[in-house]
């Protein structure tokens, strides 16, 4: 099995790929047709090295993969024929910043207010904490469970499907089309549904350590500590990636088990694009390395 560096996301109508050197987004437009828009990889990370070295690069490829993402999105929109333009640089930074917000709003302030409701009756911090980050992780699952029901959604899910088929498929290497790779695998470990869940427990843990202080410490304390809880989630999931170990795959079976939420069966049509966003990325054999981000 090919230890590969690609990794993606599904997008509207389409699937986008990250490569080692470039990114690819293919779009079925409504006449068919596959188009396939390739950018280089301008990483951060090429320009400081140091930003390369555990923790600091999971908060790298975590900010980086939003942004592409997002310009993914919005190529995708444009291509579909559901937006007349790309997002300009202006609306993509105010569409991050609402994003941001809404993140902050579900998955920090309101577990945090509502764990107050319990202190009557338990005052142990560390049981505190542990109870708000359970109520984080269940209005996860409760969000990720609404979505996954809205029909538009559901479309996306299997683009999200085909694109870990197919990078089950080219990391086993067996040729690129769709009746090669039907047969494998909707689920993937380096998956962004993996990489969030684990986020969720890495923060219950951490957190579970930082006292009882007033509502608006507590919250700008788990603010702050989010890039060290996502550079802790990275390494972990990047080890998955890596490791062949049945230890580590029932470690990652949750995750696995969550992404019947967030992918469904794709039809051959769908393959076909996840292929097509592959193939404009792959690099030679010898210059591949498992050091990207997890897969959305």
């Amino acid at each position: 099995m090919r230890k590969t560096s690609i990794g993606g996301q599904a997008v509207i109508e389409g699937v986008m790929m990250r490569g080692p050197k470039e990114i690819a987004t293919a779009v079925r437009e409504p006449g068919g047709t596959i188009t396939v828009k390739v950018d280089p990889l301008n990483s951060i990370t090429q320009k400081y090295p140091i930003l390369k070295k555990p923790m600091l690069r999971g908060v790298v490829a975590l900010v980086e993969a939003l942004v592409y993402g997002l310009k993914a999105l919005s190529f995708s929109a444009q291509a579909a024929g559901e937006e007349g333009e790309e997002l300009s640089a202006k609306e993509m930074a105010m569409t991050m910043a609402f994003s941001l917000g809404l993140a902050i709003v579900l998955f920090v302030i309101i577990p945090t207010y509502a764990a107050k409701y319990i202190h009557s009756a338990i005052t142990d911090p560390a049981v505190l904490n542990i109870f708000e980050g359970i109520l984080r992780l269940a209005i996860f699952l409760a969000y990720v469970a609404g979505i996954s029901r809205l029909k538009d959604i559901q479309r996306v899910f299997q683009y999200h499907g085909a694109e870990h088929k197919v990078i089950h498929a080219y990391e086993a290497g067996v040729p690129l089309d769709p009746e090669h790779v039907r047969p494998f695998s909707r689920f993937h470990p380096r998956c962004g549904t993996n990489f969030l869940l684990i986020v969720m427990i890495v923060s219950i843990v951490t957190f579970a350590f930082l006292g009882w202080p007033d509502l608006w410490l507590r919250i700008v304390s788990r603010i702050l500590l989010m890039p060290v809880v996502a550079g802790i989630a990275y390494e972990i999931i990047r080890f998955a990636g890596r490791s062949d170990s049945k230890w580590v795959a029932c470690a990652i079976a949750p995750g696995l088990w969550l992404q019947k939420l967030t992918t469904r069966e794709p039809d051959d049509s769908q393959i076909e694009v996840a292929i097509a966003a592959l193939e404009a990325v792959k690099p030679p054999d010898d210059q591949d390395d498992l050091v990207m981000p997890a897969n959305g």
